[in-house]
């Protein structure tokens, strides 16, 4: 089976979208699919067109524009792909609309077209574009492909009301699980400039204004005026490939840090290996994502805090997830409530044993999102 992914980024470009892609065509990879991946220009290796060990990567697409209409079909026969695979997220195609109307002309060629959600937000159009257009937009390839695969049981659900037809197949860590001994944690943290004695308080993804950055400086202010051992560690890149609007939301984050005087108690670690950021992730004492939609399965940074044995706090998900039990595996707190935040984090200073608790909890119920448990997800829908 030969399977043409396109995507809107892919690495090296910098996003959540195209790591998702590279993990899952290594995993299918594994069980004997061929894989081949059309992406952005700006995913170009010098000198080679793979990425990845065998898979092809052909980072063709200057413009998301009308002209994928022709391009992906001629690739696809040319190939003899058997599916066209489109992993899609609002912001990474240029917030063109042609994608959105690809599997209508795709089909028509006879091809077989498999579209992944990772989110359901409505796309921008044009300034007068209303809501009810922008989301017909968005959903449009509903009608038109023959798979149609969400990252989260709610967007399955949502769809379903719609009279939408999808399965949802959760995503997994981008980041490989990894445990240090005692000895190699302490390392990790005198690396950092941490002592024994410090509260590591770590975030770990992107800035974009649903990442609810704001409240956690604003949590770490509260903390730190309680608590002069506190440290907040950023672990990663600032800013993805897709998003425009992340840089402006980076200054906000900054004019907060200036603002409460926290430059002594925040440390950026910039763009990492992966290996650095399980080490990172592994010496912390507490990782907190305060997602400003309250958390769920579509998050590769809360897949790689479990996957790395983090004791989490996070936000309230706004449907239900039984996958994690609060207090058990997670502590929640409402989004936007900055005072729910640092009672959570609270708890997890003050308590030894709950912390313990929590960082193995999360280990165990990573192993619910392992990526070859999502490809063979993937390969009994292509079969």
């Amino acid at each position: 089976m030969h399977i043409l992914y396109v995507t809107g980024e892919y690495p090296p470009m910098q996003g959540g979208v195209g790591a998702y892609t590279l993990e899952l065509a290594h995993a299918l990879q594994a069980l004997g699919v061929r894989i081949t991946v059309l992406t952005s220009q700006r995913a170009a290796q010098p000198c080679c067109v793979e990425f990845g060990g065998c898979i092809r990567v052909l980072p063709a697409m200057q413009h998301w524009d009308w002209h994928l209409f022709h391009t992906a079909p001629a690739l696809a026969n040319e190939l003899g792909a058997d599916w066209v695979h489109v992993q899609y997220q609002t912001a990474a195609f240029d917030m063109h609309p042609a994608i959105n109307f690809a599997p209508w002309h795709w089909r028509r060629k006879g091809l077989r077209t498999a579209w992944t959600y990772h989110d359901l937000l409505p796309m921008y159009l044009f300034p007068k574009a209303g809501r009810r257009l922008r989301t017909w937009v968005t959903e449009r390839p509903t009608r038109s492909a023959q798979r149609i695969i969400t990252t989260t049981e709610a967007d399955r659900l949502r769809l379903a009301e719609r009279g939408v037809n999808a399965v949802s197949i959760p995503i997994g860590s981008n980041i490989v699980g990894r445990s240090l001994t005692l000895e190699q944690r302490n390392l990790r943290r005198q690396h950092r400039g941490y002592t024994g004695a410090d509260f590591v308080v770590a975030y770990f993804g992107f800035l974009n204004h649903s990442k609810g950055v704001t409240d956690l400086i604003e949590m770490t202010h509260q903390l730190v005026q309680e608590r002069s051992n506190v440290r907040l560690l950023m672990i990663g890149e600032r800013a993805g490939a897709s998003d425009a609007t992340n840089d402006a939301y980076f200054q906000k984050v900054e004019a907060a840090i200036h603002h409460h005087q926290l430059e002594p108690y925040v440390q950026w670690t910039g763009s990492l290996p992966d290996e650095e950021v399980t080490a990172d992730l592994n010496a912390c004492d507490v990782l907190v994502l305060p997602f400003r939609d309250g958390v769920s399965l579509r998050r590769g940074t809360l897949m790689a805090g479990l996957a790395n044995g983090c004791a989490l706090v996070t936000t309230t998900p706004q449907h239900p997830l039984p996958e994690l039990v609060d207090g058990q595996d997670v502590l929640f707190a409402p989004a936007g409530d900055v005072l729910a935040l640092s009672a959570a984090v609270r708890r997890v200073a003050d308590d030894p044993a709950l912390a313990a608790t929590l960082r193995q909890q999360a280990r165990r119920r990573s192993h619910l999102f392992a990526w070859p448990e999502i490809a063979r997800a993937h390969l009994a829908l292509y079969e």
